[in-house]
């Protein structure tokens, strides 16, 4: 039998799309059963929200390396390769290591009926514990998929539960009002468990309090008012990532006595911590910049306006704008043309891409005097902005992938591995 090859471990993750996505936790159970568990051989902290998720783990991630611990790191979506789901000591899964992966995981798929088969994503949730009980992890930095109740993450049992900012998005499945999206991702709450949240008044607080005195879990609410923030200088650039690292605090002080940390350790962790595409500021040389931002739905798109009125209150910026269909594309543009002195619109390389034409009589509207055009790919509207100063990328994770990718920021691996962030049609709703 010839062996599995890495580009052929990678087709077989593409063909998982075709079952979609389930919001359930049964096939996430079965398949974690007939892997043996691993679940239960690991620790976890188990992050969900709606903004500052990923920063938030990768702070985690950071302060507890620094601690000593094995770390495991499983986020999602990757903006290049799929290793970059799963890692250890923020060393992305080898190709190697996907292939044995898959192959194992594959003759326990078999065991499944075709209208129950497991989805991509619990697949890989799987994938990843076995990884991380292989690597002998101390602590996995666990985050969410899609919503927190009925996402295939929630089989765990954490330490302690993280909830991020909660604002709208995937409203379609998560709920169309900020409380039942709350209700989504307070569904990470466990028994006794301790919660820590950066959640405010009227976005979503009230209905995590209310899930975690249902729950008897000890709540702690995050500020970024903690005195160690102010001698710290994070590589994160942005005043929400200061929420986000007082989060990540906050959690580390809550599991003190399971896993103590200095305080030392905690200010070196943080002063080392990396997240490429989230306010990653690029020098082009000669006094140019590229500034690279997700920021894909409107709470994003409202923090990456304020920063840049912070950053360049003197300059309008070169906009590169990219957003997904599915997305409330309307009112990100309404938020990010304003700030532009010219406006490059382009497709998200994505099936999910929004036209930009459709975009382009938003930013019109919005911002009139500035110049605004369409580019027929990324790579086109970067070269016709190469001269300008500050140039922003935003609107989509995916588009910033991209974008890492042309400025030779991360290498592109054999096999084109970004399309693995499509999620396929929905076949189960949220069952309420």
């Amino acid at each position: 039998m010839t062996p599995m090859t890495y580009e052929a471990a990678i087709q077989f993750l593409y063909s998982l799309r075709l079952f979609g996505t389930k919001l359930g936790l049964e096939n996430t159970f079965k398949l974690a059963a007939a892997a043996g568990n691993p679940q239960d051989h690991l620790r976890f902290i188990h992050v969900a929200g709606t903004n500052g998720k990923g920063s938030t783990c990768a702070m985690l991630e950071s302060i507890y390396r620094a601690a000593g611990l094995r770390v495991g790191l499983f986020t999602s979506p990757h903006l290049v390769s799929f290793g970059e789901r799963i890692q250890v000591q923020r060393q992305p899964i080898r190709e190697g290591d996907v292939v044995r992966s898959v192959s194992e995981l594959q003759a326990l798929l078999n065991t499944f009926p075709a209208e129950a088969h497991p989805t991509f994503f619990e697949v890989i949730t799987i994938m990843a514990l076995r990884y991380f009980v292989e690597k002998q992890c101390e602590l996995v930095i666990w985050e969410t998929g899609l919503g927190g109740r009925l996402d295939a993450t929630n089989i765990v049992t954490p330490l302690a539960s993280v909830i991020t900012s909660i604002a709208l998005d995937h409203e379609q499945w998560l709920g169309d009002t900020i409380d039942k999206i709350a209700g989504e991702k307070a569904g990470i709450i466990k028994q006794g468990v301790p919660v820590i949240t950066s959640a405010t008044p009227g976005h979503g607080l009230e209905r995590i309090i209310e899930v975690a005195r249902q729950h008897k879990a000890p709540l702690t609410v995050a500020t970024a008012t903690r005195p160690l923030l102010d001698e710290i200088r994070l590589p994160l650039l942005g005043e929400f990532q200061r929420v986000n690292a007082a989060l990540a605090v906050a959690t580390v002080r809550a599991l003190e006595k399971m896993v103590p940390v200095t305080e030392k350790t905690i200010a070196d962790g943080l002063s080392g911590v990396r997240w490429p595409g989230r306010m990653q500021l690029v020098e082009r040389g000669a006094g140019r910049f590229i500034l690279l931002d997700g920021a894909h739905n409107p709470a994003g798109a409202e923090a990456l306006h304020h920063d840049l009125q912070r950053r360049f209150p003197d300059s309008k910026p070169t906009l590169i704008l990219g957003i997904l269909a599915d997305k409330d594309w309307k009112t990100i543009g309404r938020l990010l043309a304003p700030l532009a002195g010219r406006l490059v619109l382009t497709r998200v390389n994505s099936e999910r891409t929004l036209a930009p034409e459709g975009l382009l009589a938003c930013c019109r509207e919005m911002n009139p005097q500035s110049p605004a055009s369409i580019a027929p790919s990324l790579a086109a509207a970067l070269k016709e902005t190469e001269a300008d100063r500050i140039v922003v990328v935003t609107g989509s994770l995916y588009l910033v992938g991209e974008a890492l990718e042309l400025l030779g920021l991360s290498s592109a691996p054999a096999t084109e591995e970004r399309g693995l962030n499509e999620w396929g049609a929905f076949v189960e709703p949220l069952n309420r």
